[in-house]
């Protein structure tokens, strides 16, 4: 995460007295702001989260249920985005991920496809792989190829690293908040001294919070009531390292 790592460490400089804490993040230290805040597609009083991911990520896969659980508990004030980081204008994973958000399928396949990744030990990261892969999942393959070859997914696709250099974004997982404020994982644990493997995603989700809370406020907007979680989460999956 060179871009961000650099501009903590230069932001650090202007807030140098200031103590890290997840609850109240710091920028430079937790965060940082875009210089050119990006255009966000949420509406009313809530607030865009992007998570720039990819599918083979192991921090990625391991983020996610704790990512899920958030957006849950957050209900109304926060609209999930993802954006797969492309390594190239023909990635086959972003390709993957455009087409199914294309058919309105993005969300409902994300955790099927990080299991395929991480539990089958499938390699998804060719175009002959995935063909194979997607009847399987009771998707009509004829139907998953003319959204695969559409303008649309394509356009997307050829767009999507000047997409991650617009976001400051160079690697997985990265999460940016009302389109400006850029922030991660490892980047909150790193800056809270004490924070473990087993509390990362813990401060993290604090840090997000503060965020989003920070960015109601200046809207002028009222937090909704958090949802309570219906059951006791299962135990978090175990961190693979930053």
């Amino acid at each position: 995460m060179r871009f961000l790592r650099i501009a903590l460490a230069v932001a650090s400089l202007a807030v140098s007295t200031a103590f890290a804490s997840p609850t109240d993040p710091k920028e430079g230290v937790e965060f940082v702001t875009l210089a050119a805040p990006q255009p966000t597609k949420a509406t009313g009083k809530k607030v865009e989260v992007i998570e720039f991911f990819m599918y083979h990520c192991p921090h990625c896969y391991t983020l996610e249920p704790h990512l899920a659980e958030w957006v849950k508990k957050q209900g109304d004030n926060v609209l999930l985005r993802r954006v797969h980081f492309a390594s190239s204008g023909t990635d086959p994973e972003a390709h993957l991920h455009l087409t199914l958000e294309a058919m309105g399928k993005a969300e409902e396949m994300h955790p099927k496809v990080l299991h395929a990744f991480h539990v089958e030990r499938l390699r998804l990261n060719k175009e002959e792989a995935i063909l194979e892969w997607i009847p399987k999942q009771g998707i009509d393959k004829a139907k998953f190829l003319e959204y695969w070859n559409s303008f649309g997914v394509l356009t997307k696709l050829k767009s999507a690293s000047q997409l991650t250099q617009n976001y400051k974004v160079d690697s997985a997982p990265t999460v940016v908040v009302d389109g400006r404020f850029v922030t991660s994982p490892s980047v909150v644990a790193e800056a809270n001294p004490g924070v473990t493997k087993a509390t990362e995603y813990l401060v993290f989700k604090q840090a997000l919070d503060a965020l989003v809370s920070k960015v109601q406020k200046e809207k002028g907007a009222a937090a909704a009531p958090a949802k309570a979680p219906a059951k006791a989460s299962a135990t978090p999956a175990k961190s693979v390292g930053k």
